[in-house]
């Protein structure tokens, strides 16, 4: 069971109280991310992150970092397309310590000039990282070339050039617009009680206040496109795509299903198909990206060039599967079976409760509890798979983007026709 308070501020805090462990997570979630960024500004989400571990008004850098390493805890964060979270795990007895850094950081981080310009040095060069690892660089290509011009497709990181731009005076402002009371949500989970986090909580955080009117860009528009990036790679690496669902969409316990049937998992068909019977690629799978008014499907696939149509193809044709004959009830409970135990099985520990909270409640302004979602999977119909792969595995939808060596020719329109998408 989990509670929730909304401070006279408007800070929300949602406590779980699991009383048979030892620890205790806890999250700072702020409704910030790569969607709330401009042309002159891209990347800053990220880079705000980085900034709040360069020393406070009374911790260094390096003070930040042992602080909870010495206690046996974590001190981390991470940004995402919509939000950003700032976190830590330490034991029970350690919370005090937890909330002292967290808070110190969100309001006495220094964003000193010599350690923003050194800061981003450090950026550039994660992009830079980023960049020479294809596998994960073929994603954002993809979201780029199908949202093409909106926020959601920018990526998180920014560009080494908007990063050369960043400065003191932009910070402020984007913590002024973005860090403030009502746009603030901190998730507990573990061996704490909603009463004892509130008298730790309350008094640092439901006294700051600041106005923040989140106007989030337009839906995206998708762009059914082709593109490739010649890159001198021992793989071709593939993603193919549709638009997909919006966070609140009822079909999205119809998509989890799909999903799972077509590229889940190692039993999904594309694995059986691509890996298991061909061997034409070690790694296989299919995702889907959720917003709060829009998603993304895709195909995900790394393969020899010589094989990067074939590969296509064979997504294409379990894709047209789907679309023209269904799933089988066999796969139907099965996919269930499988979706209701991984789901529970995802919340075993403090850190992943306090991170389905903090989400929820950003997302949805209340917490979807398991049960419920395991509810509507349940309710999910064989008629209800069909139709979305219906809808959504439209060929004048679809969007394909290569990374790899040299040129790659692929007619897709034909390939399409072919299979019978």
């Amino acid at each position: 069971m989990y509670r929730k308070e909304t401070l006279p501020n408007g800070v929300r805090i949602i406590t779980e109280e699991i009383p048979h462990v030892r620890s205790v997570a806890i999250g700072l979630w702020v409704g910030a991310g790569t969607r709330d960024e401009q042309e002159d500004n891209a990347g800053i989400s990220h880079f705000i992150e980085h900034m709040f571990f360069k020393g406070t008004l009374k911790r260094s850098a390096k003070d930040l970092a042992e602080s909870l390493e010495a206690v046996g805890g974590q001190l981390n964060a991470f940004t995402a397309k919509e939000y950003t979270c700032y976190y830590a795990k330490i034991l029970d007895e350690d919370f005090d310590l937890a909330v002292d850094v967290l808070s110190d950081m969100y309001f006495n981080s220094r964003f000193e000039p010599k350690e923003i310009e050194k800061e981003k040095k450090v950026v550039v060069e994660e992009i830079k990282m980023y960049e020479d690892s294809p596998d994960e660089l073929i994603h954002d290509v993809f979201t780029q070339a199908i949202w093409e011009g909106h926020p959601l497709g920018k990526p998180i990181l920014g560009t080494a050039d908007s990063i050369a731009e960043m400065n003191r005076d932009k910070i402020d402002r984007y913590l002024k617009c973005h860090y403030a009371p009502q746009n603030l949500v901190i998730a507990v989970a573990g061996k704490i009680s909603q009463q004892e986090v509130h008298a730790k909580l309350a008094p640092i955080f439901g006294l700051f206040q600041g106005a923040c009117n989140r106007i989030l860009d337009h839906k995206p528009l998708a762009h059914p496109v082709i593109k490739h990036v010649a890159k001198e790679t021992e793989q071709m690496q593939i993603v193919l795509g549709v638009p997909g669902l919006a966070q609140e969409d009822p079909k999205i316990y119809a998509l989890h299903v799909l999903n799972n049937v077509l590229g889940g998992g190692l039993s999904s068909r594309l694995f059986q198909e691509v890996r298991e019977e061909r061997g034409m690629a070690y790694s296989i799978y299919s995702y889907h990206s959720t917003f709060v008014d829009s998603g993304l499907f895709a195909v995900y696939a790394g393969t020899r060039p010589a094989n990067s149509n074939s590969v296509i193809e064979c997504i294409l044709t379990e894709m047209a599967k789907l679309k023209n004959d269904g799933i089988s009830r066999d796969e139907l409970d099965r996919t269930k079976a499988q979706i209701k135990g991984s789901l529970y099985l995802s919340v075993e520990s403090v850190n992943s409760r306090m991170s389905r909270l903090g989400k929820n409640e950003l997302s949805f302004n209340r917490v979807i509890s398991i049960d419920e979602v395991v509810e509507k999977l349940s309710k999910v119909t064989l008629n209800d798979v069909t139709e979305l792969a219906r809808i959504m595995f439209d060929p004048k939808a679809l969007a394909l983007t290569t990374i790899g060596p040299g040129r790659f020719d692929l007619d897709l329109p034909e390939v399409v026709k072919r299979v019978g998408l």
